[in-house]
């Protein structure tokens, strides 16, 4: 069917999946099997849902404000401390992401209610990128809001990423375009010298823009 990535899946980690505090454990010896069937027309479009075309088409307005939200809460200093991971136009060329492991962190931007912070910071998490099905996956390892998902060639500065959002102690993931509420686009960018992020605008939970922030491992 299109607009639906079918069979995504993970292994039971054994990790702590606390949102705000790292994990000591070493990481699997094997990647985990994040395995998401695209559309077989190959493209990131043919494959989207049209609710997260229309985040993918509307990125930068949903940045912009964002962005106006957060400043309006009193978090200007800390939008301009993240210097280019929070500024729309940094993405560089070359947006390919090697395989591999890496030191993620997220950073939320904007609010959709009163209930939360117009900024917020998380610490380093774990991530992985992996070849998978002749594209290249992306699973966040560790915290209580894990992505998962496959990216997709785009441009010259950019490739997008679709999956679905894997919750609290949840071993499974559920299959993309199943639950509009899990479902996942954003911009896989670079914005330095092995330095990559991954931005999520108009996400379903808490934030106006989520942003995670890569590095390697080693």
């Amino acid at each position: 069917m299109r607009g639906r990535i079918p069979g995504i899946s993970v292994l039971a980690l054994g990790l702590s999946l606390g949102a705000c505090q790292t994990v000591a454990s070493p990481p699997p010896a094997a990647d985990p099997p994040a395995a998401v069937e695209a559309d077989p027309a190959g493209s990131w479009r043919a494959t989207a849902t049209v609710q997260d075309k229309q985040r993918i088409r509307n990125w930068y307005s949903s940045w912009q404000a964002a962005i106006a939200d957060a400043r309006a809460k009193g978090f200007g200093t800390d939008i301009d401390r993240e210097a280019e991971l929070l500024q729309p136009m940094a993405a560089l060329p070359n947006p390919h992401l090697p395989p591999g492991d890496y030191r993620c962190r997220t950073v939320k931007v904007g609010t959709q209610g009163g209930g939360t912070l117009g900024y917020i910071a998380y610490d380093w998490f774990r991530c992985r990128v992996s070849a998978e099905q002749g594209l290249t996956s992306l699973t966040k390892l560790t915290g209580s809001q894990r992505p998962i998902g496959l990216i997709f060639p785009d441009n010259l500065k950019r490739q997008v990423f679709l999956g679905t959002l894997v919750l609290g102690d949840e071993s499974m993931p559920v299959s993309y375009g199943s639950d509009r509420m899990r479902d996942m686009a954003g911009l896989v960018e670079r914005i330095g010298d092995n330095r990559w992020r991954l931005a999520l605008p108009s996400p379903a939970y808490e934030s106006m823009l989520d942003v995670i922030e890569l590095v390697p491992a080693s």
